[in-house]
């Protein structure tokens, strides 16, 4: 049993995503582009635990993500020193923290979904969240990224790739609260992705496309 299914790169176009996305609230924004994104260790070689982005830090007017507080992302690499990809990677971690926190809190919209994701995905997110649903499990725990990377391919468009590590996530039953700690550490709880952003007309970064990189996940177990 996984402790998280995998996101996927491409998401069907089911009734149940439809039906959460126009619960979502937030902005659409624009779409389409792909490869790459960076920020990796200090230079002193260790690696930092990047501070999570404050929706205020750039002036725009951002939904706030609350996750609960068993629920925490880890997002290695601090600042790579460079204010665009900063910029870049701040908007990817907060398009992580809003589909987990579409998945763990309890609320009848969660706009920030629709705020830091377009297109394809929207719905890849979209599907994901829905396939906690179906089973009637959330989760608790740390999930770490790792070895994030930025690309910049055109003006407006981006690439971020990143590794996930989920070893340190249990699986909640919605139903009767219980959390499962039995489930052995395996390949599955370890991804690749990578994904493309475009910058939106408010200067958002929203993550248009993911891809799964399945044989890339070995690289990530460490």
């Amino acid at each position: 049993m996984n402790r998280r299914p995998t996101l996927l790169a491409a998401a069907a176009m089911t009734a149940a995503a439809v039906l959460l996305l126009s619960a979502c609230g937030g902005s659409d924004g624009d779409s389409k582009d792909n490869k790459i994104a960076g920020a990796d260790s200090d230079s002193g070689g260790k690696k930092k635990e990047s501070p999570s982005p404050k929706a205020s830090d750039d002036g725009l007017d951002r939904p706030e993500i609350k996750l609960p507080k068993d629920v925490k992302n880890v997002f290695e690499g601090g600042k790579t020193g460079d204010p665009k990809k900063d910029a870049v990677l701040a908007d990817n971690e907060r398009r992580i923290n809003s589909i987990d926190e579409a998945i763990t809190v309890d609320a009848k919209t969660h706009p920030a979904l629709k705020f830091y994701s377009s297109g394809e995905a929207l719905l890849t997110a979209a599907d994901y969240i829905q396939s906690f649903s179906k089973e009637g499990k959330s989760f608790i725990g740390t999930t770490r990224y790792y070895d994030r990377q930025v690309t910049f391919l055109k003006e407006g468009v981006a690439a971020v790739a990143y590794c996930q590590d989920s070893t340190k996530t249990y699986p909640k039953d919605l139903k009767t609260g219980k959390v499962d700690r039995s489930i052995p550490e395996s390949a599955d709880d370890y991804g690749f992705y990578n994904t493309r952003l475009k910058k939106n007309a408010k200067g958002v970064w929203q993550t248009e496309s993911v891809t799964y990189v399945e044989e890339a996940t070995k690289k990530c177990m460490k």
